[in-house]
């Protein structure tokens, strides 16, 4: 009997220590580690956004350069009823 309650109370005693380093290791990882890895995470998304910046502004056109730009939209039907096309003449 005596055995018995001395397993269960070193088994509890075990559960409870690994319960408090489980809370503590969580709160350590939200108060220190989550931020430094947030503050990476935002830090590597704004060099993407500048280095995407610069290459827009490496490839700019040349001032009376001719560039046609099609913008095709999927989904849309080419037989669109937009109506009658009527010619007209001006009379003076």
């Amino acid at each position: 009997m005596e055995l018995l309650v001395l397993l269960f109370l070193t088994n509890f005693i075990r559960t409870l220590v690994i319960i408090v380093v489980i809370y503590y290791a969580f709160r350590f990882i939200s108060r220190y580690v989550f931020p430094l890895l947030l503050d990476k995470g935002i830090k590597n998304m704004q060099n993407k956004v500048y280095e995407q910046q610069r290459q827009s502004q490496r490839a700019t056109r040349q001032p009376g350069d001719v560039t046609v730009e099609n913008n095709n939209r999927q989904g849309r039907s080419m037989n669109q009823n937009k109506g009658e096309y009527v010619d007209f003449e001006e009379v003076e």
